[in-house]
């Protein structure tokens, strides 16, 4: 990819916060790190992502390695850091927009094998493109029902997994 599409900032961690979403899973956070690896390749693989990716150019367009080994990729998401079963960071850059996607998995004191699952996004949307391409994702609130739905789903596959 063209990496003068997209300015970068300094460091990933320096992109503006979007949002965050959170729900309780009845399930360790060894089994919610689990799930979060199923869910993630199972919504990214296929010839519809793989389109979209290579539609607005992302980086990585395709999978590679194991995820989600530091170092490895999705459609759309290259692991930046890798500490399980406690943080994931996804990141990932595309014509409009450079963006990360961050889990945290925390135990939830008091309960017998359940975790408090985070979802943070940060991204930058640089010039009049980035500026429509958030308005049509974020504003409408898409992007909070997609990643409210990767949450559930995960949660739904690491509860199994009990």
């Amino acid at each position: 990819m063209d990496r003068s599409i997209v300015p970068s900032p300094a460091a990933l961690d320096d992109l503006p916060f979007i949002d965050e979403h959170a729900r309780v899973v009845a399930a360790s956070p060894e089994a919610v790190w689990a799930g979060i690896g199923r869910v993630m390749t199972r919504v990214t693989r296929g010839s519809v992502a793989e389109r979209y990716a290579r539609a607005i150019r992302c980086d990585p367009i395709s999978a590679t390695g194991a995820f989600p080994a530091e170092g490895s990729a999705i459609a759309a998401f290259r692991v930046a850091r890798a500490a399980p079963p406690r943080e994931l960071v996804l990141a990932g850059r595309h014509r409009f927009s450079e963006y990360q996607l961050v889990f945290r998995l925390d135990p939830v004191e008091g309960k017998d094998a359940a975790t408090r699952l985070r979802a943070e996004t940060r991204a930058v949307f640089p010039g009049a493109l980035g500026r429509a391409y958030r308005l049509g994702v974020i504003t409408t609130g898409g992007h909070a029902f997609a990643v409210r739905r990767i949450l559930a789903k995960v949660a739904k596959v690491a509860e199994r997994q009990r």
